[in-house]
This record gives C-alpha cells, sequence and structure tokens, in this order.
C-alpha cells in the first residue's frame, strides 16, 4: 500500500481490541484511511498484548503498562467498552449490550475466543487465563502462595499456556501437578514421540506430570481444594488453572446469517472476507480463513496469525487488488528460562528427523518431513537451529538442507 495516500472506506467497526483487531485499526490509519473507525470491546483494560499474562505479568517480571497495544485515541478511534450482542448485516448494524447501535460500512468481527471450562466451575481459586484481570488474579494467589512457602497448584491442560503458568510457578518455588489428557501434553500437535521429548521439559524442571487423564469434578466450597481425577486419582489444590483450550467468541452472531463453522469459527474466503461484497473481514483466532494452497478452512489460535490476517484485511478493505492470506504457521513459547518454536504445521503421517545438541541443558530439533520436503521444525532452547529451519523451509531438499545445517551446528 501506498504510504501517505489518502483513502476512505467509510465507517469500519471492529468487535475485538486484541492485537488483531488493533493492528486493522491502526493499518487503516498508517494505509491513509480517512473515515471514522470504532473500537468495541467488553474489557475496559483492552488493547493490551495476551502472550506475557502466562508469563512476564504472570511473574511479576512486567507491570501491566508494558503489554499495552496503544492508545485508540492515538489512532483516531471511537472506543465502546461494550460487549458486542447482535449483528444485521443486511442493513449493517451492529447492536451491543449497552442498548447502542452501530452503523457500519466495513464490519471486522476480531472478538476472539472463550475458554473451555472444567466440571465443577466456576469455584473461588478456579483461574482461567485469557485476560489481563485474569493474569492478575492468578498473580496474586500465586504471591500468596510463595509467600507461606506451601501450597500446590493443579493445571489442568499441557498446551502452551498451560505450559508456561507450570513454569512460572515452578520459577517462584511452587509445587505444579500437569493433568493432561491425551498421551503427553501437545501430543495431538507434535505427534506422541515428540510430545514425550518435550514433557521432558516439565519433569526436568520438578513438575508432576499425569497424562492420559483427564478431570473428572473440582472438590472444595467455596474455594478448591482438589481434583479428582477420570482415572480415580485425587490431588490436593489450593489453586487450580483450566488451560483446557478454546472455543470463538461468537455466540452472538447466531441468527446473523454470517457462516459459521461446528466450534463457531467464522467462515471466510483468503482475503479474510466473509460476504461476497466485502463489507464482514474476521481476523485472529475467530476466524477460519480460506488457505488457497490447502484447499481448505483452517483456524489458527496464536499471535503471528492474528497480525498476518488484520494485514491482510486491511488491504482487502482499501485496495482494489487485495493480496490473499497464506497460514504461516509459527509459534513460539516461553518455558523454564528457554525457548521453543514452532515453524509450519506437522502433518499426518510425516517423517520425524530429531537432532539433539550436546550441553549442560536440554537442546534438540526436529524435522517433520515427506522425503526431502520439509513440512514443520520444531526447536527447544536452540536459536540457530530455527534460522536454519526457517532458511530451508519451502526449498526444494529442504528438510535434507535443514538436518544437515543442524549437525553441523
Amino acid at each position: 500500500m501506498n504510504a501517505g495516500r489518502v483513502v476512505n472506506a467509510g465507517r469500519v467497526v471492529v468487535v475485538g481490541a486484541s492485537v488483531g483487531g488493533t493492528r486493522v485499526v491502526s493499518g487503516l490509519r498508517e494505509a491513509g484511511h480517512t473515515g471514522p473507525v470504532v473500537l468495541v470491546d467488553p474489557d475496559p483494560d483492552a488493547p493490551y498484548d495476551r502472550p506475557p499474562l502466562s508469563k512476564q505479568i504472570l511473574s511479576g517480571e512486567w507491570t501491566p503498562d508494558r503489554a499495552s497495544l496503544g492508545d485508540p485515541a492515538e489512532w483516531q478511534a471511537e472506543r465502546y467498552v461494550a460487549a458486542a450482542t447482535g449483528l444485521d448485516p443486511v442493513n449493517r448494524v451492529l447492536r451491543l449490550g449497552t442498548g447502542v447501535e452501530l452503523p457500519y460500512d466495513r464490519l471486522v468481527l476480531a472478538c476472539g475466543a472463550t475458554p473451555r471450562t472444567l466440571p465443577g466451575m466456576p469455584r473461588r481459586g478456579v483461574h482461567q487465563l485469557r485476560t489481563l484481570a485474569d493474569s492478575l488474579a492468578l498473580k496474586d494467589r500465586l504471591d500468596s502462595m510463595a509467600a507461606r512457602g506451601a501450597g500446590h497448584l493443579v493445571v489442568v491442560g499441557g498446551g502452551f499456556v498451560g505450559a508456561e503458568v507450570a513454569s512460572t510457578a515452578r520459577s517462584r518455588g511452587i509445587d505444579v501437578t500437569m493433568v493432561e489428557a491425551q498421551p503427553a501434553p501437545l501430543a495431538g500437535l507434535l505427534g506422541e514421540e515428540v510430545a514425550a521429548e518435550l514433557a521432558r521439559l516439565h519433569t526436568d524442571n520438578g513438575v508432576r506430570l499425569l497424562c492420559g487423564t483427564s478431570v473428572a469434578t473440582l472438590t472444595g466450597e467455596p474455594d478448591v481444594t482438589g481434583v479428582e481425577l477420570s482415572d480415580g486419582t485425587r490431588l490436593s489444590a489450593d489453586a487450580v488453572v483450566a488451560g483446557v483450550g478454546v472455543r470463538p467468541a461468537t455466540n452472538w452472531l447466531a441468527g446473523s446469517g454470517i457462516p459459521l463453522d461446528a466450534d463457531g469459527g467464522v467462515l471466510c474466503d483468503e482475503y479474510c472476507a466473509v460476504d461476497t461484497g466485502r463489507t464482514v473481514f474476521a481476523v485472529g483466532d475467530a476466524a477460519r480463513c480460506r488457505d488457497p494452497l490447502l484447499g481448505r478452512h483452517v483456524r489458527v489460535e496464536h499471535w503471528t496469525n492474528a497480525v498476518d490476517q488484520a494485514a491482510v484485511a486491511v488491504r482487502t478493505i482499501l485496495e482494489p487488488e487485495p493480496v490473499a492470506h497464506r497460514h504461516e504457521f509459527f509459534v513460539w513459547s516461553d518455558q523454564y528460562g528457554g525457548k521453543i518454536t514452532l515453524t509450519g504445521r506437522p502433518e499426518p503421517g510425516t517423517e520425524v528427523t530429531v537432532v539433539r545438541a550436546e550441553g549442560p541443558r536440554r537442546r534438540f530439533a526436529v524435522a517433520y518431513h515427506r522425503g526431502p520436503r520439509l513440512c514443520a521444525a520444531l526447536t527447544v532452547n536452540w536459536p540457530k537451529a530455527l534460522i536454519a529451519a526457517r532458511r530451508s523451509m519451502g526449498t526444494p531438499g529442504g528438510a535434507d538442507d535443514t538436518v544437515a545445517a543442524w549437525k553441523s551446528l
């Protein structure tokens, strides 16, 4: 897009003030859009970045202001602290829980996702981690446990957020048990062999790991005191973190005519447009966007995907010739003083090659490949291995080149 030009796509309303929504708002202004922009989100603390919530904010390393994504006033955006409750796409009207009706020329659905719950929720002492308020409430609980030098945290779910919470708690000397329904954390994404290797990061750092079981119920009233598992195991708990995934926060779109998948994801094309007239768009956790290379719709719940889709949506709104979104799957996670990265998405049936590096800490890389084609690469505490993998991704013989580079490091 041409910097410095002036364009006007009418009134653009953005639902959701996390990274996808705020990147749309700032991107519109940077691209020269002069029309009104409205940002809608019920969270009074928004906009802020979510990745620090399970790490720097939770540990106390950062104050909340460091996670800020900026002030909407800087982008000349009108701000409504309210929930979206209904949509009339025919008349182009968004309804808010406050009774306000917002007309729009373009609407961007960046409404994110809502955490799934455990049996027995809600209950005091049982935490989810989606908002800044959630992070600060959990931090207060961990502060209390650390100050007493006693207490036990049960983390249910071994995905990236659950793993980061466990890591943060262990850094403060808190006893942690992680409960994971799969054979190993992230086994569904990484495969059992690699997930088992990664699970050793938890046990190396003193986390008790219970896999192949799930939560039957929570005990204690009004505060949680324990967790009963489906295999009959009973765990004492001074706090519980539910990290069992999310679903798109799109219930309010029911009956609107906006196409949703079975899980509530908003179906959109490769330009992030929901309708053929390109008046409604979707980005981030709520969007199931068509990937033209894969030939199917994909929903990705990661920061980089939301940023990329926001840029695509801005261009589609403002440009006569938009550029299709390509799901360049990349995720990182900070755990136990190190970094895990995943580039590309492991495919079922791919070959797996593991290369380990010598040294005092666990450090390895994994190539997922079909013959010489590199599909994905996982690196653990090995930045140079990540650089080599990204350099070879998508090239002929990429898998062979990557593994050879790793072995030479």
